[in-house]
């Protein structure tokens, strides 16, 4: 049986984000949140190999304790446990430490065979989170897969099909690896209330620093931030408005002289 981990995160549902004016960081309350678009595919995924192959899938977010929440839809949509990994001082982690605690925090989950990620957050976009945790865990990773397309249980292996700019190309990984998805072809299923109800009892299990083998507060949070974000806001929201009537070429006209004025071109 395939032994999956599903990485998931709660982002903020809209662009009204607020920003803690001392460290720099989003303030992540649980409120206004979803999870990250992009992991519902990895979570489809998971799940279809489950009901191809047979699997057990769990699933781990980083975060504040209101991020239980995307880890308890998880088992909604068909995975079978969760963790959240959670503590003060992996706090203002960058990408590096962000991807290092998360690998910390899986190895305390057992053995497993494929990691899952979602291609890229939508609070962060910087789709580098998969491929990092993978080079920390020292196993291979493919990323931008479309498809997974066969699992040899004899191998331990499976074979993906990735979606490049300008290539698809089809992969043979040895398992343990990393994969992070993109949208493809799949459609992620709505969590099932039904598998809600007789789940509503089960706790998710809650881990932090003490807990991870590595020791060393400088491998996470700020501490373990190679890089800093110098100044972090909400974009300004702008409402002025110029109208420009006319004919169409007065209005053409009248639009090519502001754009010129304002040196666009």
């Amino acid at each position: 049986m395939l032994k999956i981990v599903v990485c998931v995160k709660q982002v903020p549902a809209s662009s009204d984000v607020k920003i803690d004016p001392v460290t720099g960081t989003l303030i992540r309350d649980g409120n206004n949140t979803k999870m990250n678009p992009f992991d519902l595919y990895g979570i489809e995924t998971a799940v279809r190999l489950k009901e191809k192959y047979g699997a057990y899938i769990k699933t781990i977010s980083m975060g504040p304790n209101p991020a239980k929440a995307v880890l308890q839809e998880s088992l909604w949509m068909g995975c079978d446990e969760g963790l959240l990994i959670s503590d003060r001082k992996f706090g203002g982690a960058d990408v590096v430490a962000t991807s290092y605690t998360i690998g910390q925090g899986i190895l305390t989950m057992g053995d497993f065979d494929l990691i899952i990620c979602g291609r890229q957050t939508t609070d962060g976009d910087t789709a580098q989170v998969g491929p990092e945790m993978a080079e920390s865990l020292h196993i291979p990773h493919v990323a931008y897969v479309d498809e997974v397309l066969d699992y040899n249980e004899e191998k331990k292996t499976i074979t993906v099909k990735a979606v490049y700019d300008k290539t698809i190309e089809t992969f043979e990984v040895k398992l343990p690896c990393l994969i992070t998805v993109d949208k493809g072809t799949l459609t992620p299923r709505l969590p099932s209330y039904k598998r809600g109800k007789s789940l509503e009892n089960v706790e998710i299990n809650v881990k932090t620093f003490a807990d991870v083998k590595d020791q060393d507060e400088y491998h996470y949070g700020l501490k373990g931030s190679p890089t800093q974000v110098e100044r972090m806001f909400p974009p300004e929201r702008n409402t002025d408005r110029v109208l420009i009537e006319g004919t169409s070429d007065e209005v053409a006209d009248k639009i090519a002289n502001i754009l010129k004025e304002k040196k666009f071109f």
